[in-house]
This record gives structure tokens, C-alpha cells and sequence, in this order.
């Protein structure tokens, strides 16, 4: 796995040593976090086609993170299946790849407190006509749902779209979430269920290849996770406390949900 060493930095539009006056939060004096990540997950984290690089708002935020709570930060990169067993396992000090805060998942790791809430949407071609919401795509037994398995967006898709049956043939699953909207695209799926700020960002970038269609099927919120017991969820929170307090969040969410699809 390929392993990237996070230096302080400031990104256009962020205050990443705002914080750092308030002498408020803790400095944990260097401390090296290990946070693994997909990078598939745009606009929350992903690889730019253009530089090959691996941006986005939550690599921001950890930029952000890092100079207010002083840790150096080193990313490694693991697959969406493995990441909550490997992170529940101690592998690595936290995960990060828009990760909804669920009771399930809180059994075998601490969640974060919640940075950020968004709805699951329904990612559909430009041109699609068959379906414009939930009951009119479950009634058409033709139509297919991309999704990874154990993510959200399955479980809805699962659960709140179609018969509850895990093992439906109307599922077809893919490694990441990426490569669900690349099928969607090409055809070979009708419908790929996601988060709204997620899918708002594939839209805008599309030039009229996708929509959203229907109503919000849920509310989420997304969190960082750790080990069971690990010192570092409290001064996370802390630090996103800090950054919801004082603006940050917002200025990250238009810079990502907003400027970067726009080109600006």
C-alpha cells in the first residue's frame, strides 16, 4: 500500500492555523496518525485525473486537523470491505471515506462526532425516463442498482428500494463507488444510490450525463472512525467543534461542493 506523509500546509480558501491561537485544543506534540483511505469517493476523497494526486474534503479537513491539533499525518490506501476490520483491528489510528455513523459499525469501532449530514439520492443517466422515484424503479423488475457491498447506499438500496432480500439479482456490486457511476454511465446499471453531497458534485461535473431523481430516501452523517478506546476521538472532536464553530466547515463545503465542480 502506498503510504503519503501529510506536511502543514494551507489550502486556497481554508484558515488552517486559525485555531492554533485560541490555545484551546490539544497539541498532541507531532504524534504520527496513520489514517487510511479508498480515494474513490469524490468529492470526499478521490484521485484528480489531472494530477494524479489525492484530494478532497476530507483531505482538507485533515490538513485542517493536523495544524490545530499538531500530528503529522501518514495516509494508506486499503479497499472499502477491509477498511472498518482493519481500522477495528488497530491497523491503523483512523479511517476516513465519508463513513455514515451507524450502531452496527459502532460496535467494533469509536466514530467521531459528525462532520458533516447529507441525504441519500437516487444518481440516475440525464435521459432517463423510466423511473422518477423509488416505487416506480422497484416496479421494474428490468432496472439494476451499482452499489458496494456493506456501504449505505446498499443497504438502502436493499432495504428501501427493493424486497429486502440481500442476495437480489437486481444488485449488482462493485468495489467502489467510482466504478458504480462508471457502469451507470455505460449502461450496465439504471441507478446508483449515494449521498446527496456525493452525488450533487458527480452531477455538476457531468454536463448533463446524470441527475438525481425523486425524493431523499435518509438522512446520514458521516464521522471519522478509530480503534475501540483510542485517545484521539476526543481531540478530533474537539477539532471539529473548532472547525464548525468557526466557519471552517462551510468554507470546506462550498470549496468542494460548489467551486471545485464549477472549475473555480
Amino acid at each position: 500500500m502506498k503510504m503519503i506523509t501529510l506536511m502543514a500546509a494551507t489550502f486556497a480558501g481554508l484558515t488552517a492555523t486559525a485555531a492554533l491561537a485560541d490555545g484551546h485544543l490539544p497539541d498532541l506534540e507531532g504524534r504520527e496518525v496513520v489514517v487510511v483511505t479508498e480515494n474513490a469517493y469524490p468529492p470526499l476523497q478521490f484521485i484528480d485525473p489531472a494530477s494524479n494526486a489525492a484530494i478532497g474534503w476530507e483531505y482538507d479537513a485533515m490538513v485542517e486537523i493536523a495544524e490545530r491539533l499538531n500530528i503529522t499525518v501518514v495516509y494508506e490506501n486499503i479497499s472499502w470491505d477491509a477498511m472498518i476490520a482493519a481500522v477495528s483491528q488497530g491497523q491503523f489510528d483512523m479511517g476516513m471515506t465519508g463513513i455514515t455513523i451507524r450502531e452496527d459499525r459502532a460496535e467494533v469501532v469509536d466514530f467521531s462526532d459528525a462532520y458533516m449530514r447529507s441525504e441519500m439520492v437516487m444518481l440516475v443517466r440525464g435521459d432517463e425516463t423510466r423511473f422518477d422515484d423509488a416505487a416506480s424503479f422497484a416496479a421494474d423488475d428490468d432496472l439494476l442498482i451499482g452499489a458496494q457491498p456493506g456501504t449505505t447506499p446498499f443497504y438502502v438500496g436493499i432495504y428501501d428500494v427493493l424486497d429486502g432480500d440481500e442476495a437480489n439479482p437486481r444488485m449488482r456490486l462493485f468495489e467502489t463507488f467510482g466504478a458504480a457511476v462508471q457502469a451507470l454511465r455505460t449502461g450496465d446499471v439504471d441507478l446508483a444510490l449515494t449521498d446527496g453531497t456525493a452525488g450533487n458534485g458527480y452531477v455538476a461535473s457531468s454536463d448533463g450525463g446524470l441527475k438525481i431523481v425523486g425524493s431523499p430516501l435518509g438522512t446520514e452523517d458521516f464521522g471519522f472512525i478509530f480503534p475501540k478506546g483510542s485517545d484521539l476521538v476526543d481531540p478530533f472532536n474537539e477539532a471539529i467543534a473548532a472547525m464548525q464553530a468557526d466557519g471552517t466547515i462551510d468554507e470546506l463545503n462550498t470549496r468542494w461542493f460548489l467551486e471545485y465542480n464549477l472549475g473555480q
